[in-house]
Protein backbone atom coordinates (compact mmCIF):
# COMPACT_ATOMS: atom_id res chain seq x y z
CA UNK A 1 0.00 0.00 0.00
CA UNK A 2 3.00 2.85 1.03
CA UNK A 3 4.59 1.40 -2.35
CA UNK A 4 1.36 2.08 -4.89
CA UNK A 5 0.57 5.86 -2.56
CA UNK A 6 4.13 6.39 -3.06
CA UNK A 7 3.54 5.92 -7.02
CA UNK A 8 0.79 8.25 -6.61
CA UNK A 9 2.94 11.16 -5.09
CA UNK A 10 5.44 10.39 -7.91
CA UNK A 11 2.55 10.73 -10.83
CA UNK A 12 0.95 13.73 -9.57
CA UNK A 13 3.51 16.53 -11.02
CA UNK A 14 3.63 14.64 -14.26
CA UNK A 15 -0.34 13.99 -14.51
CA UNK A 16 -0.57 17.47 -13.72
CA UNK A 17 2.25 19.24 -15.89
CA UNK A 18 0.35 17.25 -18.69
CA UNK A 19 -3.17 18.31 -18.16
CA UNK A 20 -1.58 21.99 -18.38
CA UNK A 21 0.04 21.46 -21.40
CA UNK A 22 -3.75 19.90 -23.02
CA UNK A 23 -5.15 22.48 -21.48
CA UNK A 24 -3.23 25.02 -23.23
CA UNK A 25 -2.76 23.35 -26.82
CA UNK A 26 -6.90 22.09 -26.65
CA UNK A 27 -8.66 25.48 -27.94
CA UNK A 28 -7.11 24.34 -31.28
CA UNK A 29 -8.73 21.28 -31.05
CA UNK A 30 -12.14 21.49 -29.55
CA UNK A 31 -14.73 24.60 -29.45
CA UNK A 32 -13.30 27.19 -27.20
CA UNK A 33 -16.77 27.98 -25.69
CA UNK A 34 -17.35 24.28 -24.87
CA UNK A 35 -14.17 23.82 -23.22
CA UNK A 36 -14.65 27.03 -21.40
CA UNK A 37 -18.38 25.89 -19.89
CA UNK A 38 -16.60 22.36 -19.51
CA UNK A 39 -13.70 24.76 -17.29
CA UNK A 40 -16.54 26.74 -15.22
CA UNK A 41 -18.55 23.88 -14.40
CA UNK A 42 -15.45 21.90 -12.89
CA UNK A 43 -14.51 24.42 -11.64
CA UNK A 44 -17.89 25.22 -9.22
CA UNK A 45 -17.86 20.90 -8.96
CA UNK A 46 -14.33 21.12 -7.56
CA UNK A 47 -15.83 23.81 -5.23
CA UNK A 48 -18.23 21.80 -4.11
CA UNK A 49 -15.83 18.97 -3.40
CA UNK A 50 -13.50 20.31 -1.31
CA UNK A 51 -17.16 20.88 1.04
CA UNK A 52 -18.82 17.58 0.61
CA UNK A 53 -15.98 15.53 -0.45
CA UNK A 54 -13.37 16.53 2.43
CA UNK A 55 -15.42 18.05 5.21
CA UNK A 56 -18.52 15.93 4.72
CA UNK A 57 -21.02 19.08 4.38
CA UNK A 58 -23.85 18.53 2.29
CA UNK A 59 -24.81 21.90 0.69
CA UNK A 60 -28.32 21.68 -0.99
CA UNK A 61 -28.57 24.99 -2.22
CA UNK A 62 -24.70 25.74 -3.44
CA UNK A 63 -25.81 27.23 -6.82
CA UNK A 64 -27.28 30.07 -4.92
CA UNK A 65 -23.61 31.13 -4.39
CA UNK A 66 -22.58 30.80 -8.04
CA UNK A 67 -25.37 32.68 -8.76
CA UNK A 68 -25.74 35.40 -6.77
CA UNK A 69 -22.16 36.29 -7.53
CA UNK A 70 -22.66 36.00 -11.64
CA UNK A 71 -25.54 37.91 -11.07
CA UNK A 72 -23.49 40.41 -9.49
CA UNK A 73 -20.98 40.34 -11.80
CA UNK A 74 -23.23 40.74 -14.81
CA UNK A 75 -24.52 43.60 -13.29
CA UNK A 76 -21.14 45.48 -12.44
CA UNK A 77 -20.14 44.96 -16.11
CA UNK A 78 -23.25 46.01 -17.73
CA UNK A 79 -23.48 49.18 -15.61
CA UNK A 80 -21.97 52.32 -17.04
CA UNK A 81 -18.67 53.13 -16.53
CA UNK A 82 -19.34 54.97 -13.05
CA UNK A 83 -17.14 54.70 -10.12
CA UNK A 84 -20.00 54.74 -7.70
CA UNK A 85 -22.56 51.83 -9.79
CA UNK A 86 -19.55 50.16 -10.09
CA UNK A 87 -18.31 50.27 -6.45
CA UNK A 88 -21.87 49.33 -5.83
CA UNK A 89 -21.90 46.02 -7.60
CA UNK A 90 -18.49 45.08 -6.42
CA UNK A 91 -19.86 45.31 -3.00
CA UNK A 92 -22.83 43.63 -3.69
CA UNK A 93 -20.92 40.54 -5.46
CA UNK A 94 -18.79 40.86 -1.95
CA UNK A 95 -21.78 40.63 0.21
CA UNK A 96 -23.52 37.80 -1.78
CA UNK A 97 -20.14 35.05 -1.12
CA UNK A 98 -18.96 36.36 1.82
CA UNK A 99 -21.61 37.89 4.34
CA UNK A 100 -24.24 35.85 2.70
CA UNK A 101 -22.56 32.51 3.29
CA UNK A 102 -21.09 34.15 7.32
CA UNK A 103 -25.31 34.11 7.65
CA UNK A 104 -25.86 31.04 6.36
CA UNK A 105 -23.08 29.62 8.27
CA UNK A 106 -22.75 31.32 11.34
CA UNK A 107 -20.31 29.82 14.46
CA UNK A 108 -22.54 30.25 17.09
CA UNK A 109 -25.86 28.37 15.67
CA UNK A 110 -23.30 24.86 15.43
CA UNK A 111 -26.60 23.21 14.81
CA UNK A 112 -26.79 24.56 11.25
CA UNK A 113 -23.04 23.31 10.51
CA UNK A 114 -24.20 19.78 12.02
CA UNK A 115 -27.46 19.20 10.73
CA UNK A 116 -28.04 18.45 7.38
CA UNK A 117 -31.67 19.44 7.49
CA UNK A 118 -31.12 23.16 8.91
CA UNK A 119 -28.47 23.16 6.50
CA UNK A 120 -31.21 22.59 3.48
CA UNK A 121 -33.60 25.08 5.46
CA UNK A 122 -30.77 27.92 5.49
CA UNK A 123 -29.67 26.79 1.72
CA UNK A 124 -33.33 27.24 0.67
CA UNK A 125 -33.67 30.79 2.60
CA UNK A 126 -30.50 32.14 1.17
CA UNK A 127 -31.65 30.99 -2.44
CA UNK A 128 -34.99 32.64 -1.87
CA UNK A 129 -33.31 35.95 -0.89
CA UNK A 130 -31.03 35.53 -3.81
CA UNK A 131 -33.94 35.36 -6.30
CA UNK A 132 -36.05 38.24 -4.88
CA UNK A 133 -33.12 39.98 -4.32
CA UNK A 134 -32.13 40.18 -8.19
CA UNK A 135 -35.65 39.87 -9.37
CA UNK A 136 -36.05 43.41 -8.47
CA UNK A 137 -32.95 44.58 -9.76
CA UNK A 138 -34.01 42.82 -13.06
CA UNK A 139 -31.97 40.23 -14.60
CA UNK A 140 -28.66 41.12 -16.69
CA UNK A 141 -28.41 40.01 -20.19
CA UNK A 142 -25.85 40.87 -23.17
CA UNK A 143 -23.20 40.92 -20.65
CA UNK A 144 -19.86 42.94 -22.21
CA UNK A 145 -16.44 41.22 -22.12
CA UNK A 146 -14.39 44.58 -22.40
CA UNK A 147 -11.07 44.24 -22.71
CA UNK A 148 -8.32 42.26 -20.08
CA UNK A 149 -6.07 45.46 -18.73
CA UNK A 150 -7.29 47.42 -21.43
CA UNK A 151 -5.53 45.90 -24.08
CA UNK A 152 -6.46 41.94 -24.72
CA UNK A 153 -10.32 42.08 -26.70
CA UNK A 154 -12.12 39.46 -24.63
CA UNK A 155 -14.47 39.08 -27.41
CA UNK A 156 -12.05 36.69 -29.00
CA UNK A 157 -12.74 33.14 -28.07
CA UNK A 158 -9.54 32.89 -27.58
CA UNK A 159 -8.33 34.91 -25.57
CA UNK A 160 -11.75 34.37 -23.27
CA UNK A 161 -10.39 30.76 -23.00
CA UNK A 162 -7.34 31.36 -21.76
CA UNK A 163 -8.54 33.57 -19.00
CA UNK A 164 -11.14 31.29 -18.38
CA UNK A 165 -8.12 28.47 -18.00
CA UNK A 166 -6.11 30.98 -15.77
CA UNK A 167 -9.01 31.36 -13.59
CA UNK A 168 -9.52 27.71 -13.40
CA UNK A 169 -5.75 26.90 -12.38
CA UNK A 170 -6.34 29.41 -9.75
CA UNK A 171 -8.79 28.32 -8.41
CA UNK A 172 -7.78 24.54 -8.78
CA UNK A 173 -4.42 25.62 -6.86
CA UNK A 174 -5.72 26.95 -4.02
CA UNK A 175 -8.18 23.67 -3.60
CA UNK A 176 -5.44 21.61 -4.27
CA UNK A 177 -2.74 23.45 -1.35
CA UNK A 178 -5.99 23.44 0.90
CA UNK A 179 -6.52 20.07 1.05
CA UNK A 180 -2.84 19.10 1.21
CA UNK A 181 -2.33 21.72 4.04
CA UNK A 182 -2.43 21.28 8.16
CA UNK A 183 -5.98 23.21 7.82
CA UNK A 184 -7.15 20.43 5.38
CA UNK A 185 -6.10 17.31 7.34
CA UNK A 186 -8.15 18.84 10.36
CA UNK A 187 -11.09 19.23 7.80
CA UNK A 188 -10.65 15.17 6.49
CA UNK A 189 -10.05 14.38 10.27
CA UNK A 190 -13.62 16.15 11.32
CA UNK A 191 -14.73 14.11 8.30
CA UNK A 192 -13.73 11.05 9.36
CA UNK A 193 -14.09 11.46 13.28
CA UNK A 194 -15.88 14.40 14.34
CA UNK A 195 -15.93 13.77 18.05
CA UNK A 196 -12.96 13.19 17.83
CA UNK A 197 -11.40 16.20 16.18
CA UNK A 198 -14.11 17.93 18.82
CA UNK A 199 -11.76 16.07 21.87
CA UNK A 200 -8.65 17.19 20.90
CA UNK A 201 -9.29 20.65 21.05
CA UNK A 202 -10.58 21.57 17.62
CA UNK A 203 -12.91 24.44 17.19
CA UNK A 204 -14.69 22.29 14.33
CA UNK A 205 -18.33 25.02 14.02
CA UNK A 206 -15.17 27.47 12.89
CA UNK A 207 -13.43 24.67 10.66
CA UNK A 208 -16.21 23.55 8.87
CA UNK A 209 -17.59 27.88 8.44
CA UNK A 210 -13.87 28.62 6.79
CA UNK A 211 -14.27 25.65 4.45
CA UNK A 212 -18.04 26.75 3.57
CA UNK A 213 -16.84 30.17 2.99
CA UNK A 214 -13.85 29.22 0.99
CA UNK A 215 -16.19 27.07 -1.25
CA UNK A 216 -18.90 29.24 -1.61
CA UNK A 217 -16.02 31.86 -2.82
CA UNK A 218 -14.62 29.85 -5.24
CA UNK A 219 -18.07 28.27 -7.03
CA UNK A 220 -18.81 32.34 -7.13
CA UNK A 221 -15.95 32.61 -8.78
CA UNK A 222 -16.63 29.74 -11.10
CA UNK A 223 -20.10 31.72 -11.61
CA UNK A 224 -18.81 35.00 -12.36
CA UNK A 225 -16.43 33.05 -15.00
CA UNK A 226 -19.46 31.56 -16.43
CA UNK A 227 -21.32 34.84 -16.74
CA UNK A 228 -18.72 36.64 -19.02
CA UNK A 229 -18.55 33.62 -21.46
CA UNK A 230 -21.65 33.15 -21.71
CA UNK A 231 -22.42 36.66 -21.72
CA UNK A 232 -25.88 35.91 -19.88
CA UNK A 233 -27.20 35.71 -16.03
CA UNK A 234 -30.49 34.90 -14.83
CA UNK A 235 -32.65 33.84 -12.65
CA UNK A 236 -32.33 29.94 -13.76
CA UNK A 237 -29.02 29.78 -12.65
CA UNK A 238 -30.02 29.95 -8.91
CA UNK A 239 -32.66 26.99 -9.38
CA UNK A 240 -32.19 23.69 -7.29
CA UNK A 241 -31.69 21.69 -10.65
CA UNK A 242 -28.07 23.34 -10.95
CA UNK A 243 -26.95 22.20 -7.48
CA UNK A 244 -28.76 18.75 -8.33
CA UNK A 245 -26.04 19.28 -11.15
CA UNK A 246 -22.90 19.94 -9.73
CA UNK A 247 -24.05 16.81 -6.89
CA UNK A 248 -24.35 14.32 -9.85
CA UNK A 249 -20.82 16.07 -11.09
CA UNK A 250 -19.01 15.40 -8.01
CA UNK A 251 -20.54 11.73 -7.65
CA UNK A 252 -20.21 10.77 -10.73
CA UNK A 253 -16.39 11.46 -11.19
CA UNK A 254 -15.68 10.57 -7.48
CA UNK A 255 -16.12 12.44 -4.27
CA UNK A 256 -13.20 13.36 -2.33
CA UNK A 257 -10.73 12.85 -5.32
CA UNK A 258 -8.88 15.87 -6.91
CA UNK A 259 -9.79 15.35 -10.50
CA UNK A 260 -13.09 13.61 -10.03
CA UNK A 261 -15.20 16.70 -10.00
CA UNK A 262 -13.55 17.81 -13.13
CA UNK A 263 -14.04 14.95 -15.05
CA UNK A 264 -17.85 14.61 -13.59
CA UNK A 265 -18.18 18.57 -15.41
CA UNK A 266 -16.57 17.33 -18.77
CA UNK A 267 -18.85 13.88 -18.60
CA UNK A 268 -22.15 16.16 -18.02
CA UNK A 269 -21.40 18.86 -19.93
CA UNK A 270 -20.52 16.46 -22.79
CA UNK A 271 -23.34 14.44 -23.15
CA UNK A 272 -25.71 17.53 -22.43
CA UNK A 273 -24.05 18.88 -25.78
CA UNK A 274 -24.43 15.69 -27.81
CA UNK A 275 -28.00 14.82 -26.54
CA UNK A 276 -29.64 18.17 -26.53
CA UNK A 277 -30.88 18.09 -30.10
CA UNK A 278 -31.72 14.77 -30.39
CA UNK A 279 -33.99 13.90 -27.16
CA UNK A 280 -34.13 17.06 -26.19
CA UNK A 281 -36.30 17.32 -22.39
CA UNK A 282 -34.84 14.07 -22.03
CA UNK A 283 -31.80 14.76 -21.16
CA UNK A 284 -32.89 15.24 -17.60
CA UNK A 285 -33.96 11.52 -17.57
CA UNK A 286 -31.04 10.26 -19.08
CA UNK A 287 -28.85 12.02 -16.03
CA UNK A 288 -30.71 10.40 -13.88
CA UNK A 289 -30.37 7.27 -15.24
CA UNK A 290 -26.61 8.16 -15.31
CA UNK A 291 -26.71 8.76 -11.77
CA UNK A 292 -28.48 5.49 -10.23
CA UNK A 293 -26.37 3.53 -12.38
CA UNK A 294 -23.07 5.24 -10.96
CA UNK A 295 -24.78 4.67 -7.23
CA UNK A 296 -25.59 1.20 -8.20
CA UNK A 297 -22.13 0.50 -10.07
CA UNK A 298 -19.24 2.63 -9.33
CA UNK A 299 -19.59 4.47 -5.97
CA UNK A 300 -16.91 5.70 -5.99
CA UNK A 301 -16.99 7.70 -9.52
CA UNK A 302 -15.01 7.23 -12.36
CA UNK A 303 -11.35 8.69 -11.27
CA UNK A 304 -12.21 6.64 -7.89
CA UNK A 305 -12.80 3.32 -9.50
CA UNK A 306 -9.69 4.16 -11.55
CA UNK A 307 -7.38 4.64 -8.73
CA UNK A 308 -8.72 1.56 -6.54
CA UNK A 309 -7.88 -0.55 -9.85
CA UNK A 310 -4.18 0.78 -9.88
CA UNK A 311 -3.92 0.08 -5.94
CA UNK A 312 -5.28 -3.52 -6.45
CA UNK A 313 -2.66 -4.11 -9.59
CA UNK A 314 0.09 -2.14 -7.36
CA UNK A 315 -0.78 -4.80 -4.33
CA UNK A 316 -1.10 -7.74 -6.47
Amino acid sequence: MNNTNSMFARATPLLFGALFVIGLVAPFAVYPTFLMKILCFGLFACAFNLLLGFVGLLSFGHAAFSARRAISAACWCATPASPRARHHWRNAGGRSTGLGVRGAGHPSDRDLLRDDHARAVADGVFRRFAVEGDRRRGRSSGVPRGHLFGLIDMSNNIAMYYLVFAVFCIGFFIIYRTIHSPFGQILKAIRENEPRAISLGYDVAKFKLLAFVLSASLAGMAGATKTLVFQLASLTDVHWHMSGEVVLMTLLGGLGTILGPLVGAATIVSLQTELADSVGSWVTVIMGVIFVICVLLFRRGIVGELQALIQRAGIR
